[in-house]
């Protein structure tokens, strides 16, 4: 195995406003498709595919040009896919080697990877390149990789590529002879420069490398040389890694406007699809997901799902948001879309070899979902106390499952079980020196046995809402002998008595 002090791989994407566009529609990936840009009715094109190529279509034509080709499919270009696109590349290859270069151009994606050093980890360069291919590929996106161990050498060679070229590897020592047929605009000279060597008869970086260093200075300076050691794969580098932000983000701006659900559930499962893509590669799931709608009226219409544990099951996800838009629909028409998921650990659950298969929990995720569109989100979650004494003295929260969370319950021990009353019973109480000796609950009439109290409980005297509570529990037998056990109170804001629970 051949050992490089320096390598370097180029990841070159061609037309990168159309794929950036194309990646999340596929239903357009099989016809000749344009991106045309500029205010109406200047619009030009900037990007195409091979298909629209074929037809004739190329880049700078005006609208009414293209309005001759019944066959092709336009859009207009959009920054923002563009800018997620991106992310999403310079993420992907950040699996690969920690430094990244981003080099991109107006109308192409172009990033250098130091992977000097990665051989033993990821294998020979013939390896890495044909495994990061195969990973933007599965984002959508279609790129050539050059690979040399000169950081210039390997972006020329890059872009003189065509798509189907896939992976050139270029062995040290022999970058020359590798540039020699590359037109000279692969450099990005200035126009001036550009003309200036047209005149001269030069074209190639071959031609451009021959010429002589000290005629070459003389004519045009210093950056007579720089540009020379170009054509010559002899320029050093130094290398500015970029540090882009792990962030789990799809935008998406809509052909034409959408109203009906199943439309826009057919878009969102694309965009939810390449999340999942995202965050299995990290060994991450979707911990919740967040979905803000542009709106006629640039209104913005946000919803956020959260399931009871982090997943990265498609079908989940596309039911929780379908219940969730169901129940909180639009109030108008969707313009664009940006899916926003929050990452989590991938939750794993032991269980013993005899032991009872546990529920799954995409069932209770939806059945919540399902409950709550009938009650209302208020309603529906887990009970939290608040810092209060006062009765009913607690919030909602939603549901979560605690991964540490230990149930003890201490053998031997007798239990009984609360039943509270929602609301209170109101019943009529017989008082003998300020304590209860009989009730009236339900018609039934009963005396009272054993009483034990009262408990007083009062507070918010700075608000309205001013309370006072004495609490009784007692056991008390009705004429017909049967026992009951239960919990009274009397509220003393109002002076009456009320049945708060029922003890079994």
């Amino acid at each position: 195995m051949i050992k490089y002090s320096e390598l370097y791989a180029c990841l070159y994407v061609k037309e990168f406003p159309a794929q950036a566009l194309l990646r999340l529609r596929p239903d357009l990936q099989d016809k000749p498709f344009l991106v045309m840009e500029g205010e109406p009715p200047l619009q030009q094109v900037c990007a195409l595919n091979r298909k629209a190529s074929r037809l004739g279509v190329a880049r700078g034509m005006t609208q009414v040009e293209v309005d001759t080709f019944s066959s092709v499919e336009l859009l207009s270009r959009s920054l923002k896919e563009e800018a997620a696109a991106k992310a999403i590349l310079l993420e992907c290859v950040g699996g690969f080697s920690p430094r990244v270069e981003d080099q991109s151009e107006a109308y192409s994606f172009l990033c250098v990877i130091d992977i000097a050093g990665t051989e033993k980890l990821l294998g020979p360069p013939e390896v890495l390149g044909h495994d990061l291919l195969n990973q933007i590929k599965t984002l959508g996106i279609t790129g050539c990789i050059a690979v040399s161990s000169s950081f210039h050498s390997a972006v020329f060679l890059a872009k003189g590529l065509s798509p189907s070229s896939g992976i050139k590897i270029v062995p040290p020592g022999e970058e020359a002879a590798a540039l020699a047929c590359l037109p000279i605009s692969v450099l990005g000279l200035p126009a001036v420069q550009t003309e200036t060597f047209s005149l001269w008869g030069i074209f190639t970086l071959q031609m451009l490398a021959a010429l002589p260093e000290k005629e070459l200075i003389a004519r045009l300076g210093q950056d007579g040389k720089r540009i020379r050691q170009l054509a010559r794969g002899e320029l050093s580098h130094f290398f500015h890694p970029a540090e882009p932000a792990f962030v789990l983000e799809e935008h998406m701006e809509l052909d034409s406007p959408v109203e009906l659900l199943d439309s826009l559930l057919f878009v969102i499962a694309i965009m939810l699809e390449q999340l999942i893509l995202r965050a299995k590669a990290r060994v991450l799931a979707l911990a919740s997901v967040s979905i803000t709608l542009t709106l006629e009226g640039d209104a913005i219409h946000t919803r956020v799902v959260r399931p009871a544990l982090p997943t990265n099951d498609k079908r989940l996800w596309i039911k929780l948001l379908h219940l969730d838009l169901e129940a909180h629909p639009p109030s108008s028409s969707i313009f664009s879309l940006t899916v926003t998921a929050d990452p989590g650990k991938t939750s794993k659950v032991q269980l013993g070899l005899f032991s009872p298969q546990l529920p799954e929990p995409m069932r209770l995720d939806i059945t919540l979902a399902r409950i709550r569109a009938i009650v209302g989100e208020e309603y529906v979650g887990r009970a939290v106390l608040k810092d209060t004494h006062k009765p009913d003295g607690f919030r909602m929260e939603a549901f979560t499952v605690p991964t540490n969370a230990v149930s003890v319950i201490a053998p031997g021990q007798p239990r009984s079980a609360l039943r509270q009353l929602r609301p209170a019973e109101e019943i009529v109480a017989t008082t003998q020196a300020q304590r209860l000796k009989a009730f009236v609950f339900r018609e039934q009439h009963y005396a009272i046995e054993r009483i034990y109290g009262p408990w007083l409980t009062g507070g918010d005297w700075w608000n309205p809402s001013l309370w006072g509570l004495e609490q009784w529990d007692l056991v008390a037998r009705a004429r017909d002998n049967t026992l009951l056990c239960c919990c009274v109170v009397r509220d003393q804001i109002l002076d009456s008595w009320l049945m708060a629970a029922l003890y079994d």
